[in-house]
């Protein structure tokens, strides 16, 4: 192999080469959100590009899921990318998920954004209704050449705690 191609090819290994495959996840803000829920959809048998997933992230990223403990309390559980598809990965592949953003909130200060993502979830692409509804807070960073994913942090809608209306689609 001749030097340039082996430099080459030693590059695509790095953290970050995938963005390289896949300019369209991480050039803008939508083109991230889009490779965000559509990196973890898929139906059931898929395996899912968990590479993909990687590289959408900067290093260091947290998702953190808010949960219900047994007494009741709210607790979280932060996860960095890898603990994530650990927890997360054989239940998507096994069961079939599909989530979608359907609306969305953003605010932007520097190379600092916030977006609050209403999401749904579905088992099946086409299923009528969604089994889970609730909100993502996905902090965003641009650094000049593309978009990181910093942190994931959601809850789902519960009867005692619903989507207010700002929060969601507008017909």
């Amino acid at each position: 192999m001749k030097p340039v191609a082996l430099i080459l090819s030693a590059l695509m290994f790095l953290p970050g080469a995938a963005q390289a495959q896949a300019p369209a996840d991480v050039n803008s803000m939508d083109g991230i959100l889009a490779a965000l829920y559509d990196v973890i959809s898929g139906p059931a048998g898929q395996k899912r590009d968990w590479d993909r997933m990687r590289s959408l992230f900067v290093s260091g990223a947290r998702l953190i899921p808010t949960t219900r403990q047994a007494d009741g309390s709210f607790a979280t559980r932060v996860l960095d990318v890898d603990g994530y598809i650990t927890s997360a990965g054989a239940s998507l592949e096994k069961n079939g998920f599909f989530e979608k953003q359907v609306s969305k909130h953003v605010e932007i200060f520097g190379h600092v954004t916030h977006v609050f993502s209403t999401y749904e979830s579905r088992r099946k692409s086409d299923d009528a209704k969604p089994f889970a509804r609730g909100i993502n807070s996905i902090q965003l960073m641009n650094d000049g050449k593309r978009w990181w994913i910093v942190t994931v942090f959601w809850e789902a809608e519960r009867p005692d705690n619903q989507i207010p209306a700002e929060y969601l689609p507008h017909l």
